[in-house]
């Protein structure tokens, strides 16, 4: 009713303008008297309101309602303006100061303006009727799932200001299918990869526990190894579960962190103490430094130690006996680096982009035979971002891989202390 309502008084006050105008422009050069003069403007305030009161009706006329095409309905509204405004000049020049000789001259000449303003205003109009084809044809080819419609932009006005946002629309839905589709073969390929994952020991499981029960085995040496093996097992499946409980906690916003300032140096002596004896047992040298000094980052601890741990056991796996891993940290102004570089094989490039997807391997077959279901980088790359830093790996085949991430020394969403959950 506001839209209206303002549109209603500036058609008055165009109106009421262009009257006053005309009786100025009439006073000045015809001298003519004063009754004449307000029949003028009468006649002009009368023929230019119903102008005005046609033009507000137009849209709703049923006529127009049900042309099917926009050059119908510009074609309709053009004629109508036409024929009122050249109505407005006949009748008041045959009322007011014309002869007869003269009038006929003039109706001629109105026919032929008549006939010229109906077609520039047709011909002006059709580059906007030809823009909305074009982006109808667009949309219809969206519709039917064509992903590569694409609208040309002809102008800078609101057709082509239009055109430009469906592009950009179809842009925006085709990389969001393209990711959607990703997902999915995520997806497929976590459930493969864990219902290897979960099959693989169950099976060894079984097998040794029916072995046990039923007597198959009984020698002193064979039934503790057995158990050894299936403690060892169910084990892995513990931790197998609680990856996927992880995973799942970070891609519902669920996974809460206690964030408070920790010591980096801390984080580092664990996780190497920790994973001194999985190092030990191939032979590698296990080594860590903090340079700088003594480094604090805003951090969820047990998390963060969960990160390092991941990186670390990751490099223990693909580095061959007797090399080297080595754990640094140092400060990048509003962070701290941490950084896990191994001596091993290195990572081909083709895979770098992808090991951060979750249940990925690279070497399939080994990883499988060295444990791990392929969600540990995956988790630890949710865990890293939660804490607003991010993770990336260095590589050279034949000369070893970095992996590296950085976590903020300042926090400014969470205070000390408090538990914020990752949204």
């Amino acid at each position: 009713m506001r839209t209206i309502g303002k549109r209603i008084g500036v058609s008055v006050g165009v109106l009421a303008g262009l009257t006053a105008l005309v009786i100025g422009i009439a006073t000045a050069t015809l001298d003519a008297p004063m009754n004449d003069l307000l029949l003028l403007a009468t006649f002009l305030l009368a023929s230019g309101g119903v102008s005005i009161g046609l033009a507000f009706a137009a849209p709703r006329w049923p006529v127009l309602r049900r042309a099917n095409t926009l050059r119908i309905k510009l074609f309709v509204v053009s004629l109508l303006t036409a024929t009122l405004a050249l109505s407005t000049v006949v009748i008041t020049s045959s009322l007011m100061f014309i002869s007869s000789h003269d009038l006929a001259l003039l109706m001629g000449l109105i026919t032929f303006a008549f006939g010229i303003s109906v077609f520039v205003a047709m011909a002006s109009s059709e580059p906007v009727v030809a823009g909305l084809v074009e982006l109808t044809q667009g949309v219809r080819r969206l519709s039917e799932g064509d992903m590569d419609a694409h609208v040309p932009v002809r102008s800078d006005d609101e057709v082509g200001q239009l055109a430009t946002a469906f592009n950009n629309m179809t842009l925006q839905l085709r990389a969001s299918l393209d990711k959607q589709h990703g997902v999915e073969q995520a997806r497929r390929e976590l459930i493969v990869a864990v219902s290897h994952d979960l099959r693989t020991p169950l099976a060894s499981i079984r097998a040794m526990v029916e072995s046990l029960s039923d007597g198959v085995v009984t020698d002193e040496e064979t039934v503790p190894r057995y158990l050894r093996r299936t403690v060892s097992e169910v084990e892995s499946l513990g931790q197998l579960i609680n990856d996927l409980f992880e995973l799942s906690q970070l891609d519902s916003g669920l996974l809460e962190l206690r964030i408070e300032s920790a010591s980096v140096d801390d984080v580092i002596s664990d996780t190497l103490e920790s994973m001194s004896a999985q190092a030990g047992e191939k032979h590698l040298h296990l080594d860590g430094a903090v340079n700088g000094g003594p480094l604090q980052a805003q951090m969820d601890t047990r998390r963060v130690q969960r990160v390092l741990a991941n990186l670390v056991q990751n490099a223990i796996r693909h580095t061959p006996a007797d090399g080297s891993i080595d754990v640094s940290a140092w400060d990048e102004g509003p962070a701290v680096r941490v950084a896990v570089s191994d001596s091993g094989e290195g990572i081909a490039e083709h895979d770098l982009g992808r090991l951060f997807e979750r249940a990925y391997r690279s070497d399939t077959s080994r990883a499988r035979a060295s444990g791990g279901a392929g969600l540990g980088l995956a988790i630890a790359k949710g865990i890293v971002e939660a804490h607003g830093g991010r993770i990336w790996v260095d590589s050279v085949v034949g000369s070893g891989s970095t992996f590296a991430f950085t976590l903020p020394k300042e926090s400014t969403t969470v205070e000390r202390g408090e538990v914020a959950a990752v949204r």
